[in-house]
């Protein structure tokens, strides 16, 4: 169950970053309560996860959600260019993120 709020939290770190840069400097008040309430999910289920999981892999795979789904919007939006680069990219860090989880699972 672990894994699966982390997960969770990391997609709402992704909504939080977003909702962030959407702000534009806490000036816009939907993306400024977005940004407030994603974050404070976010954080709240990393807080949980990290009951069962160790902290350098909940951080680490938080962060590559985080990460990842943030550059995907970016990139589905017209934010961010789309580019062949970033898409291996990407996957770079979720292989690296199932990694983390397998390398956890086959130590505890």
């Amino acid at each position: 169950m672990a894994w699966i709020v982390l997960i969770i939290s990391g997609l709402c770190e992704a909504v939080w970053a977003t909702a962030l840069g959407k702000s534009e400097g806490f000036t816009r008040l939907w993306p400024s309560v977005v940004f407030v309430i994603g974050l404070a999910a976010s954080m709240f289920g990393l807080g949980w996860a990290m009951r069962e999981i160790p902290t350098a892999t909940a951080y680490a795979v938080w962060v590559g959600i985080g990460a990842s789904l943030t550059v995907i919007w970016a990139m589905i939006t017209g934010d961010s260019a789309v580019s062949w680069i970033r898409i291996v990219l990407i996957l770079g860090l979720v292989g690296c993120i199932v990694g983390l989880k397998l390398i956890d699972e086959g130590h505890a």
